[in-house]
This record gives structure tokens, C-alpha cells and sequence, in this order.
């Protein structure tokens, strides 16, 4: 039987950033660094800033 492996300690992850500023996401508002980073992504949500594009062409689900 051939000898184990050695094991190796799990690779280190570098800290979750805040997708608004940066900073390291705080456990209690993740992914983001606290409430006011939580509302901005919100409210970019709301206002229409972020767009999920499609193509032309697609099928829309319409029946033709």
C-alpha cells in the first residue's frame, strides 16, 4: 500500500470585499460592508442601474 499524502492545510481565501466600496464584507450585511452599502446596491437595483442585457433574437416566450 503506497504511503498517505501528507496533508495540507485548505489554501487561505483572501476576505470577501464589498461590491459598493471595497471594504471586507461584515458577516451581519454580507457581501456587503454594513447597511448603507446594502441599501446603495438596492436602490441601484430599484432605479434600473443594473441591467441584465439580452441579445436580439432571443425567444421571449411569445408564441408566434
Amino acid at each position: 500500500m503506497p504511503p498517505d499524502k501528507p496533508s495540507r492545510p485548505p489554501p487561505k481565501r483572501r476576505p470577501k470585499r464589498c461590491p459598493i466600496c471595497g471594504r471586507p464584507a461584515a458577516p451581519e450585511t454580507h457581501p456587503f460592508c454594513s447597511e448603507r452599502c446594502r441599501e446603495v446596491d438596492l436602490g441601484r437595483w430599484l432605479s434600473g442601474t443594473y441591467v441584465i442585457p439580452a441579445r436580439d433574437g432571443e425567444d421571449d416566450g411569445e408564441v408566434d
